[in-house]
Parts: structure tokens; C-alpha cells; sequence
């Protein structure tokens, strides 16, 4: 028999019983997606117009892989164009995602055949009972001689009950699990710096607007103290003024310091140094709220959002490990083979005479290991069961993080809508306390008053339309980020696919 015949008839016959056989253990099935409403009331169409804008809701429209261009800022843009290339976070979701992929490859070599060669060049004598077993007299000098062998050996585990099949699918199910934890490591960066980049605004234009406030409350003061000097007014009203305007100035510094704080999250966040970053400067008039809002169907978000997807990879590994379990407690079966030639000089190594070979078949099967396997066959089902736990409590937070943001965003248009009915009752306060100051109906002092309301309630407008912003950004990220329109995946790395 020729080598190659007797590999091909090796590897033949065991695949051949591999097909074969059956992997034991359950199948995974993926979860049904549950057949419910979003929010318990009926969802409008379209919040309230506040601040001159309306957000429309769009059931089961798609959501673009870069939804962040809606907000129309090319800061923005940038920032997560910088985001993306060299956060660490995503660099090592990426590595962990081809340490997974390896080790399904590494699984998958269990179902063919390991062969190997091995050569040998051994210089030996025989002993006198050995050469006496073959005829050898003391007449001839026992002579030590050189031995050639060559031989090719074949090893094979028969994978009859799906010990190795269940493992790769354990192995392949690890992997997704890792894929979707790399399509939340980018879902949550890219949310996070839109609302970064949106409480950063937030507080640029909160420390103007409170600037404006000392400032007023600063003239105000002088005012007051003037009038204490000419008799018409108590000292107390001065002292009461500088206690306003202390608490003023009190708000800039701790406004100050979230400002700097957030600019060095969003360094940290692109994975930069605060020292060494440098970026635009974010107000709220620099972001342009979305209008239209896709809203997925309960089925898409189950199949979009990557804790999800994740949460099923991971009950998909759980189901096979069961496999496993049940598989270690069955016989193994493993068939080996070993071909080559042996000679005392190398003129005749391969030829006819020198061929050997051999061929054997084991099987082991457990009898007692003191209730090992039956623990860990219990074991591996009660992961299971605590994984399709799990696996219900994430679609549960899922729907709940979807209902919050859609119910945020219509409170946040309500808000919106009282802040610029408070803001514009105060500008047209201002106006009118400012010509009866022209006029010599109301002294100075009204007119800071009404200069200060008027700027307040900007700080609270600045707030709501901050809000909104951030809740929108919310929705996005609740509702999976489009990753599946994504084009800034390495494919070469990491191709995921839908």
C-alpha cells in the first residue's frame, strides 16, 4: 500500500463516520421576539413645536450608520471621525474579537485528521539475546550499525457523538459574543461623545448667559450703593445686592470646572491626553436637532441593539457547553495510524521490503469518576437557564431604555416649550421695564432687576434645549445605531454582518 493510499483511506473512513454521528445535547434556537407595544400609551406622531421645532416619529423607519451627521456639525463629525481611529477601548474590542476567531479556527482543526513525519537516524548495537534470537553466533563481532526510519503517523479523534462539533459551536458563539461587544464599544462611544459634545455646549453657553447675570449684578450694586450714599436707600438693600451678586459669581466656578471636566472626558474618550488635545468649541446654536426619528419595531430591536445580540450569543454558548457536557460522559473513540520505512542503510530505505505500518483503534469511556461529568453536566444547564434569564432581563432593559428616551423626548419638547414662553415673557418685561425707565417711570434698578430675570430664565432655556439635545442622541443609541449601514469597520478584522 502506498502512503497517500493509505492516508486518503484513513481520512476517508473517519470523516465518513464523523458525518455519521450525531451531536448530542440540545439545540440552540434563538428567542422569539416579544409582540409588544413600545410605550403604554399610544405614540403621538410628533412632539410638541418647541423652540420652533417638531420631532416627527417615523415607526419602523432605518437608522443611518452615521446618525450623528443629523446634528449638521463638522466638529462633531470630526470628533468622532478621531473617536473611531484611536480609542484604545475599541482597539482592544477589536483585538478580543480576532483572539475569538483564532480560537474557532483552532477548534475546527478537532475535526480533521493530525498528521505528522518524523525521521530517524539512530546509531545502535544489539544486545546478545537479541542477536542470539536471530542466529548470531560469537564467531561474528557483534557490530553496532546505523538504523534509518521515516514515517508519516495519522491521529484522528471520531467526533461520533459531537464532543469536538459542540465545542467549535461553543467556540463560534464566544466569538459573535465578542462581535457584538465590539458594535457596543463603538455604539457607546460614538453616543457618548454626541453627548459630551452636547453638554459641553450646554456649558459654554451656560457660563455666557451667567456672565451676562454678574455683570448686571454688578451695576446693580454700584447702583444700590450710590443710592445708600445719598440717603435714598438703607444700607441693608446694598448688603442685600452683594449677597446676589455672590451667589452669582458662585455659580461660574463650579460651571467652569464641568466645562473642563467634560472637554477632558471627551479626550479620554478619543483616547488622547487632556494636556495634548485640542478641539473647537461646542455651543448649543452649533448643533441643529434632528426632526425626524425612526422608531424600530420591537422584532428590529431585538435584532439591532448589540446587548441583545450579545446577551443570545452568549445562551448560544451556554447551549452548547451542554453538548459538551453530555458528550464527555459518552465513549471516545480515537483512531490512529503509522506508515513508513526502516533500514540499515539509506540506498534501501524506501523500498517494498522496508515498509511498516500499523493501525489502531481506542475507545475510552468514563465508569466512575466519583460524579465529576453528572456535576458538570448539571452545571453547564444551570448557566444555560441562568443565561436565558439574563438574556430576558436585557430585551426588558432594552424596551425600557427605548420607552424612556421616546417619553424624555416628548417631556423635553414640553419643557422646551415652557422655557421660551418663560424666556420670551421675560424679554418682553425687560422691553417694557426699560421704556418706562426711559420715560421716568421706574428707576435704574427695575431695569437690572428685569435684565437679571431675562437672563435666568435664558439659563433655563439653555438647559431644556441641552436636554433635548442629549435625549435624541439617547433614542439613537437605544435603538441599536444603525452599526448595520457602518462603513468604518476593518472588514479585514472585523467584518460583522447583520
Amino acid at each position: 500500500m502506498k502512503p497517500t493510499g493509505f492516508l486518503f483511506g484513513f481520512s476517508t473512513t473517519a470523516l465518513a463516520l464523523t458525518l455519521s454521528g450525531c451531536a448530542v445535547g440540545p439545540d440552540f434556537h434563538a428567542p422569539t421576539p416579544p409582540a409588544v407595544a413600545l410605550t403604554p400609551a399610544a405614540l403621538p406622531y410628533a412632539t410638541a413645536p418647541a423652540g420652533g421645532v417638531a420631532q416627527n416619529f417615523l415607526p419602523g423607519a432605518d437608522i443611518a450608520g452615521d446618525w450623528w451627521h443629523l446634528y449638521q456639525s463638522p466638529a462633531l463629525d470630526a470628533l468622532i471621525r478621531q473617536g473611531l481611529a484611536n480609542s484604545p477601548t475599541i482597539e482592544s474590542a477589536q483585538q478580543s474579537l480576532v483572539l475569538a476567531e483564532e480560537q474557532v479556527r483552532e477548534g475546527e482543526g478537532a475535526l480533521l485528521p493530525q498528521v505528522s513525519f518524523s525521521a530517524d537516524n539512530q546509531r545502535q548495537v544489539d544486545s546478545t539475546a537479541t542477536q542470539a534470537a536471530f542466529g548470531a553466533t560469537r564467531s561474528t563481532p557483534f557490530k553496532p550499525y546505523t538504523l534509518y526510519q521515516g514515517t508519516v503517523g495519522v491521529s484522528y479523534n471520531l467526533d461520533l457523538f459531537g464532543r469536538a462539533r459542540r465545542g467549535i459551536e461553543q467556540q463560534d458563539a464566544l466569538a459573535q459574543y465578542k462581535r457584538e461587544e465590539l458594535e457596543a464599544a463603538y455604539l457607546s462611544l460614538t453616543g457618548n461623545l454626541v453627548q459630551a459634545a452636547v453638554l459641553e455646549a450646554e456649558y459654554h453657553d451656560e457660563i455666557v448667559a451667567t456672565q451676562r447675570i454678574v455683570d448686571d449684578e454688578t451695576k446693580m450694586l454700584d447702583i444700590v450703593r450710590a443710592q445708600v450714599q445719598d440717603g435714598a436707600a438703607a444700607p441693608s438693600a446694598a448688603l442685600q445686592q452683594q449677597a446676589a451678586l455672590a451667589e452669582q459669581q458662585a455659580a461660574l466656578p463650579p460651571l467652569h470646572y464641568a466645562l473642563a471636566a467634560e472637554r477632558n472626558q471627551i479626550a479620554a474618550y478619543v483616547g488622547a491626553f487632556p494636556g495634548a488635545f485640542q478641539q473647537d468649541d461646542f455651543t448649543l446654536a452649533s448643533l441643529t436637532l434632528p426632526q425626524d426619528l425612526p422608531v424600530s419595531l420591537p422584532s428590529a430591536i431585538v435584532a439591532q441593539r448589540p446587548d441583545i445580540r450579545a446577551a443570545s450569543a452568549t445562551l448560544h454558548a451556554d447551549t452548547a457547553a451542554v453538548g459538551v457536557a453530555d458528550a464527555n460522559m459518552l465513549p471516545q473513540i480515537t483512531l490512529t495510524g503509522d506508515i513508513g520505512h526502516e533500514a540499515i542503510d539509506t540506498a534501501t530505505l524506501f523500498t517494498p521490503q522496508t515498509l511498516l505500518w500499523s493501525v489502531m483503534a481506542g475507545v475510552t469511556q468514563p465508569i466512575f469518576e466519583g460524579g465529576i461529568l453528572r456535576a458538570q453536566r448539571k452545571e453547564a444547564i444551570a448557566t444555560m437557564k441562568g443565561s436565558a434569564a439574563d438574556y430576558e432581563q436585557t430585551v426588558v432593559t432594552a424596551f425600557q431604555n427605548v420607552a424612556d428616551s421616546l417619553s424624555a423626548l416628548q417631556n423635553d419638547a414640553d419643557e422646551v416649550q415652557a422655557a421660551d414662553a418663560a424666556a420670551q415673557a421675560a424679554d418682553q418685561s425687560l422691553a417694557v421695564t426699560e421704556a418706562q425707565y426711559r420715560l421716568g417711570g421706574e428707576p435704574l434698578v427695575a431695569v437690572l432687576n428685569a435684565q437679571v430675570t431675562d437672563e435666568t430664565a435664558q439659563v433655563s432655556d439653555i438647559k431644556a434645549r441641552g436636554q433635548r439635545l442629549s435625549d435624541t442622541a439617547s433614542l439613537y443609541v437605544a435603538l441599536g445605531g444603525g452599526w448595520w449601514h457602518r462603513q468604518d469597520v476593518d472588514q479585514k478584522c472585523c467584518g460583522i454582518t447583520p
